[in-house]
C-alpha cells in the first residue's frame, strides 16, 4: 500500500550538473520502495524524456505565470489529483531522502491528524551519479558524517503533510523565495502542528550553483520572489524552521521547549497566527522591531506616492 506520494517540479534537464543531481534524486526516491509513489510535474525541457527513461510518472500541463515559471498552486493540485497516498511530500528535485522518513511519517500520523513536517538538510558536494542498488544508505550516511554540513534553519526543502491540507495555496512561482516560508506560516495560522523532524528525517541537498536562474542571481533577489511575498501576505508571513511548534526526536513528538528568544517570538506572532489578525500582527511587529517597522512604513509611503 502506498504511504507517501513524493512530487516535484524539476529544473530543465539541460545543465550537465543539474541533470546529474536531479537524476540522482529521482532514482533515490524510487529506491525507497513500494510505499512511495513518485510524481514529476512540469513541462521543462527533458522532463518527459527522463521520466520515461526512469519509469517515473510524468504529469504535464502545469500552469505558469507570465514569466513562464510554474505555479506552486497548480503543482500541488496536480499532485493531489494524481496521488494514491494518504500523505504527500513536496521535495525539491536536488534532495536525497533516507528511508527513516517513512517511519517518521507513520509515527507522527499515529499522534496527529493534521500537521506539517519540515526539517534542516545536510549539504553535500555531489557531482557524480549515485548507484542505489547496493548499500547506498550506509554509504550516504558515511558521506554525510565525513563531509556534510547541516544547513541553517532558514531554508526548507521538503514539506510533508496529509493530503487534505494545503488546498488553498496562492499562485506562487516555484523556485523563488517566499512561498516556502508561507507554508510554515499557513500551518501556524491553521493551528496545525509544525514539526521539526531534523533529528529523525535525514535529507541531503546536492550543492549546485544558480546559473539556471535569470541572470544567475540568487532566487531571493528576483522580482518573482517579491511577488511571492506579496501574495503570501507580506513580510510578516516570512516564517522559518525556528517557528516550528514541535520537535520529533527519538521517536517521540514533543512540544518545542521555549527559551527566552522563542518565547518572545511566540508573543510577537500571537496576534497574527493566534488571533489571525494581520493589522494586529503588524502592530505587534512594530512594538518588537520599531526601527524595521519604521523603515517598512517609509518604503510603503514612497511606493504609495509613486503609484
Amino acid at each position: 500500500m502506498t504511504l507517501l506520494t513524493i512530487f516535484t517540479a524539476p529544473k530543465p534537464f539541460v545543465d550537465p550538473h543539474i541533470q546529474v543531481i536531479q537524476r540522482n534524486a529521482l532514482k533515490n526516491w524510487l529506491a525507497l520502495g513500494d510505499e512511495v509513489q513518485v510524481l514529476v510535474i512540469g513541462d521543462e525541457p527533458g522532463i518527459a524524456e527522463v521520466s520515461s527513461e526512469l519509469g517515473v510518472r510524468h504529469i504535464p500541463g502545469v500552469k505558469c505565470n507570465v514569466q513562464g515559471t510554474p505555479l506552486i498552486s497548480s503543482i500541488f493540485n496536480l499532485a493531489r489529483e494524481a496521488s494514491t497516498a494518504p500523505f504527500l511530500a513536496y521535495v525539491n528535485a536536488d534532495i536525497l531522502i533516507l528511508p527513516d522518513t517513512l517511519d517518521a511519517i507513520r509515527n507522527i500520523a499515529s499522534q496527529k491528524e493534521q500537521f506539517l513536517v519540515v526539517g534542516q538538510r545536510w549539504d553535500l558536494d555531489i557531482r557524480e551519479p549515485i548507484a542505489f542498488d547496493g548499500p547506498w544508505v550506509e554509504q550516504l550516511r558515511a558521506r554525510i558524517e565525513a563531509d556534510g554540513r547541516l544547513h541553517g534553519q532558514t531554508g526548507s526543502d521538503y514539506f510533508i503533510y496529509p493530503r487534505d491540507c494545503f488546498k488553498d495555496i496562492p499562485d506562487f512561482a516555484v523556485g523563488r523565495a517566499g512561498w516556502d516560508n508561507w507554508m510554515i506560516y499557513r500551518a501556524r495560522w491553521k493551528h496545525w502542528p509544525v514539526i521539526d523532524a531534523t533529528k529523525m528525517v535525514t535529507i541531503v541537498h546536492q550543492n549546485h550553483d544558480y546559473r539556471h536562474l535569470p541572470g544567475g542571481q540568487m532566487h531571493y533577489r528576483l522580482p518573482e520572489s517579491t511577488d511571492n511575498i506579496r501574495m503570501g501576505g507580506g513580510r510578516r508571513t516570512i516564517f522559518n524552521l525556528t517557528d516550528a511548534t514541535h520537535h520529533f526526536e527519538d521517536g517521540a513528538l514533543r512540544r518545542k521547549p521555549l527559551d527566552t528568544q522563542s518565547f518572545w517570538r511566540e508573543v510577537e506572532i500571537f496576534p497574527l497566527v493566534g488571533l489571525r489578525s494581520r493589522p494586529l500582527g503588524w502592530l505587534s511587529f512594530a512594538v518588537f522591531h520599531p526601527k524595521k517597522a519604521f523603515t517598512e512604513f517609509k518604503e510603503w509611503v514612497v511606493k504609495t506616492i509613486k503609484a
